[in-house]
């Protein structure tokens, strides 16, 4: 199947994405914000939709769209946290935009798909580059976040009384996650965003891994998954999303009946 100049571009953007997923997911996870990801997704959505009526790219109204959604997340801070009724209004009023942008869009039915479920066949040279892009930067604004991020996160009172500021933090936090959001629909799709991003991180939190192993084993897991799914569609001819879903579900409990075990021992 590498003798397909398509499949080696579904290989790299896999791995560009995963490798970033992986470990922004463990913070998502460990900081308790994994919905935020999945509402992220859907503002993305409209902000892809719209770039496509605007005949722009796909991935960059859907990194506009996402970084504007997480910037607002974050300045509004507490204030939502928990009004999953304003929350559930704002994923609707993104969906519906979207679906406004698409009714205008020529070829509907094919770019709804591919944004919904996921085209990582279709990934151009063009959009690989930009995925490798994003992905360097991503990785080294969570490399230059980590240490403070993982004291925020812990011990958020003793932080900020250390000098980190806990509400740019998150903020910073969550432009990374509208990113790597963006950067995950293009394998995953969008209403699948929470598989690659949180499932990889759960199964490694669930082993109580310390931190730089449980980044590391985490991004590990995440190209496992995405790698692993392209090798089972090529063999079964059933979406890469579907195979990605059932490993990360298949993981999750496997850590947890694992760890389980470990403890009754």
């Amino acid at each position: 199947m590498l003798h397909y100049e398509f499949m080696q571009i579904a290989f790299l953007a896999a791995f560009l994405v995963a490798m970033v997923c992986g470990p922004v997911g463990w913070f998502l996870v460990l900081r308790g914000q994994t919905f935020a990801s999945h509402a992220l997704s859907h503002v993305g959505f409209a902000g892809a939709t719209g770039a496509l009526l605007l005949g722009l790219s796909p991935l960059t109204g859907m990194a506009g769209g996402t970084l504007a959604g997480g910037l607002l997340m974050g300045l509004a801070g507490e204030r939502i946290a928990g009004r999953d009724v304003v929350i559930g209004l704002v994923l609707s009023l993104a969906l519906g935009l979207g679906a406004l942008f698409l009714h205008f869009f020529t070829h509907a039915a094919g770019a709804s798909a591919a944004l919904l479920f996921g085209d990582i066949f279709g990934v151009s040279w063009s959009v690989l580059t930009w995925l490798a892009a994003l992905s360097m930067l991503s990785l080294a604004v969570l490399g230059f976040l980590s240490r403070p991020l993982l004291f925020a996160t812990l011990q958020p009172e003793l932080a900020e009384a250390r000098g980190v500021n806990l509400r740019v933090m998150g903020i910073l936090f969550l432009m990374l996650v509208a990113i790597t959001t963006a950067e995950c629909a293009q394998v995953t799709g969008i209403l699948l965003v929470f598989t690659l991003m949180v499932a990889p991180a759960a199964a490694v939190l669930r082993l109580g891994l310390p931190p730089f192993a449980g980044l590391l084993c985490s991004a590990l897991l995440a190209v496992t998954e995405a790698w692993a799914g392209l090798v089972l569609s090529w063999y079964t001819n059933a979406p890469v999303s579907f195979w990605i879903v059932l490993m990360g579900g298949v993981f999750f409990v496997t850590a947890e009946t694992v760890m389980r075990v470990v403890r009754r021992a």
